[in-house]
């Protein structure tokens, strides 16, 4: 707690409680309206056009892919841990054909059974669960043998420079920005949860900083 004065008067100042207001309510419409820019729009076309049969979405947030998924959907299973995210996504489920259930908060303990799923989509999530490698051992579980993960993530760079920045920064961008790493080998935390990635792309996203503008696309299957 900090303290600060006001026309006279002194007012103590509960952090904790603002940082709660911040993560809670304010940061995931600012995040709602950060990852829909026209470029993230076109990764998440790209990401979500080959999905197919029952889905799982990690991190499903405001909704933000709900317009991409494709009529082969047949249903989407939505995990995220944000009341405030969920009722901003109404709209767009409203909207939208596909079937979405919402199966959770926690990606890295899955209430699903196993061998379940035919895919999982993860857009912009792995870098603020905790433990993203329990996440994806998870999401490897339920997926039918042969499942598809589909996926664009922000993460370590490649440019030593632009590394050294990214571990300066990061203790204040994860306190800002509801835990978001951006440091984080995606390639090696999917490969190390079992996947085998079949097509990656890699490049700074025009307009971002290069700290956090550093971007995996792809998929890989089970």
């Amino acid at each position: 707690m900090f303290l600060s004065t006001r026309g006279g008067n002194l007012h103590s100042i509960d952090k904790g409680a603002t940082m709660g207001v911040w993560n809670d309510t304010l940061l995931p419409r600012v995040i709602a309206l950060a990852c829909n820019t026209k470029k993230a729009k076109e990764a998440r076309a790209r990401v979500c056009a080959d999905l197919e049969g029952d889905v799982v979405e990690v991190g499903f947030g405001s909704g933000s892919n709900v317009p991409f998924i494709p009529d082969a959907v047949t249903g989407l299973w939505a995990i995220d841990p944000s009341g405030t995210a969920r009722k901003l996504a109404e709209k767009r489920i409203a909207k939208s054909d596909v079937k979405v259930e919402f199966a959770g908060l926690d990606a890295q303990r899955i209430d699903l059974p196993d061998d379940r799923f035919d895919a999982a989509l993860s857009t912009w999530s792995l870098c603020t669960i905790p433990d993203a490698h329990a996440a994806l051992l998870e999401v490897h579980r339920i997926l039918k043998p042969g499942g598809t993960l589909h996926f664009v993530e922000h993460g370590i760079a490649p440019d030593e420079k632009v590394r050294k920045w990214a571990a300066r920064i990061e203790p204040i961008h994860s306190k800002l920005f509801g835990g978001c790493h951006v440091t984080r080998d995606i390639p090696a935390l999917i490969e190390n949860a079992g996947f085998s990635i079949k097509q990656l792309d890699r490049a700074y996203t025009k307009g971002e900083p290069k700290y956090a503008g550093f971007t995996y696309e792809g998929w890989a299957t089970t």
